[in-house]
């Protein structure tokens, strides 16, 4: 009885082998695929093997005939799936996620080898060694589930509760305001710096807000239905998707000068449809809107010398003086 159950599961196995050991670099041939069976104690044939190979691709398993030597061979090719790349470039990114617990980078790693042939697996699995190694993981394990309930708030239109911690200067975790629960009504979830945010109206502060998801805890999703923003809560949630639009400031016009070096930089940071042009065989310009804010001038002085502000001349001043302050400090 056991040997005619694996005969039952010929089909499906032939399936297994193909889409697990073949790929257009590793074909295996008629024969090879009846030893592979008789080695799992499932009889094959020749003439049925074919037959086989037929019926699989009639019901839609995409399986490519090429020549190996003398004898055809095959291997299992589907569009439809992700190739070779795309599962690199997904394990690249999981690993190196920084949102992510390496526990939760390896689960998912493992989870991709599972859908895709030996070889590619195989050098999927060479991706954990940069989760591991990886200096700046996170460590809270709950940030799936927090992600999935939020998710759900936003779907659904209703508040949300958590608590929010920070780290004291002996890095232990601390919860802010004495562990008092933050209650929010959810907007929307932005990716930025490797780090899931949540911009939302917070009603403890009564003001537009975002908080980095994987510092939430005890995030639950609340009855209670949000109210419609109002206009102004909606500009300001729009401008708070940018981590350089978060910690305020005043909106001005700038005409900024930088090294050539810096194209590819400022491409980047403001987009390909910038105001921009040649200022000497070294130097261009570009006008853009910005907010005044820390982030800001922290990204801009990264570049010494190879930037300069050049209008209005109130926020070269204040270029200036921050500049000033930074020096006095030491």
């Amino acid at each position: 009885m056991a040997g005619a159950s694996k005969q039952k599961q010929k089909l499906l196995r032939m399936e297994q082998i193909f889409k697990t050991q073949t790929d257009e670099n590793n074909v295996i041939t008629g024969n090879e695929l009846i030893d592979i069976l008789e080695k799992e104690g499932i009889k094959a044939e020749r003439k049925t093997i074919y037959d086989d190979i037929a019926t699989l691709c009639d019901s839609g398993v995409t399986i490519e005939t090429v020549k190996k030597g003398h004898s055809n061979a095959y291997f299992y090719s589907n569009n439809e799936d992700f190739t070779g790349e795309e599962l690199f470039i997904l394990a690249s990114a999981v690993a190196s996620c920084r949102f992510l617990t390496t526990k939760k980078s390896n689960e998912l790693i493992t989870k991709l080898q599972r859908i895709t042939n030996k070889f590619t697996a195989a050098q999927l699995g060479r991706q954990i060694y940069i989760a591991q190694r990886s200096r700046n993981k996170s460590v809270n394990e709950t940030i799936y589930y927090s992600i999935n309930t939020i998710q759900n708030a936003i779907l659904k239109k209703r508040k949300l509760t958590f608590k929010y911690y920070t780290y004291n200067t002996m890095k232990k975790r601390q919860l802010k305001h004495g562990g008092e629960p933050y209650l929010v009504s959810p907007c929307e979830l932005v990716w930025e710096n490797d780090n899931y945010y949540l911009t939302c109206v917070c009603h403890n502060h009564g003001q537009v807000c975002r908080y980095r998801v994987d510092r939430m805890t005890e995030v639950t999703m609340m009855d209670t239905r949000i109210s419609a923003f109002t206009d102004e809560e909606k500009r300001e949630l729009d401008s708070f998707k940018s981590l350089y639009s978060m910690y305020g400031g005043e909106k001005r016009e700038l005409r900024i000068q930088f090294d050539n070096s810096l194209m590819d930089v400022v491409i980047d940071r403001f987009g390909e449809n910038v105001e921009c042009m040649k200022n000497s065989e070294n130097t261009f310009v570009i006008r853009c809107e910005v907010q005044l804010a820390p982030t800001f001038w922290g990204w801009l002085f990264q570049f010494g010398t190879k930037v300069r502000i050049l209008e209005p001349y109130d926020v070269v001043k204040e270029a200036q003086q921050y500049i000033r302050d930074i020096l006095d400090r030491y």
